[in-house]
């Protein structure tokens, strides 16, 4: 029945033939390509493979809430002092991160979070004020109980903080 079609519509055996390779020819490169990217996912996340049930040995650990505690505290003490973007949870995290790489000199990692930071909305200016406060405050002492994350959430949430122990010290310059 296709042959007498073909003759009387006046196409040409071979073009159907032609037309068919080519469809079948497209079926096939998307079938592969359907099948790579299925392939891929698998070995992206191989979670997938795995059981996905907890062992009993498995239950989160109390530092765990601890901390998860500590964050929701930090965001809501931003919240409640800042106001405003610098108060969002991306911009607070983000913000303290460029401020901890910018202090450790890793620029480039920090130029990153920066371009991050600016993608979100966050105030730039207060980067600038955060690292300004923790350079006024000087270097961290390795023996004190205060360490680089909480000398810079303190920036955070208050920029304009004085450093402590340097107001009452007077400055070793005079002007003649």
């Amino acid at each position: 029945m296709l042959t007498e079609w073909v003759r009387m519509g006046g196409i040409q055996p071979a073009a159907v033939v032609q037309h068919v390779r080519a469809t079948m020819h497209r079926f096939r490169m998307r079938f592969l390509t359907a099948a790579l990217g299925a392939a891929m996912l698998f070995v992206a996340n191989p979670s997938f493979a795995q059981n996905s049930e907890q062992k009993p040995g498995d239950k989160p650990q109390a530092g765990d809430a601890k901390e998860a505690q500590k964050k929701i505290d930090e965001f809501a003490e931003a919240e409640k002092l800042l106001g405003g973007p610098a108060a969002n949870p991306e911009c607070l995290w983000l913000g303290r991160r460029v401020v901890s790489l910018l202090w450790r000199d890793d620029l480039d990692t920090a130029f990153r979070h920066l371009d991050l930071y600016d993608r979100f909305g966050c105030p730039a200016g207060h980067i600038q004020a955060t690292f300004r406060c923790l350079v006024r405050q000087g270097n961290i002492d390795p023996k004190a109980a205060d360490t680089l994350n909480s000398r810079v959430h303190g920036c955070w949430v208050n920029p304009n903080a004085e450093p402590q122990g340097t107001a009452a010290v007077p400055s070793g310059t005079t002007n003649r």
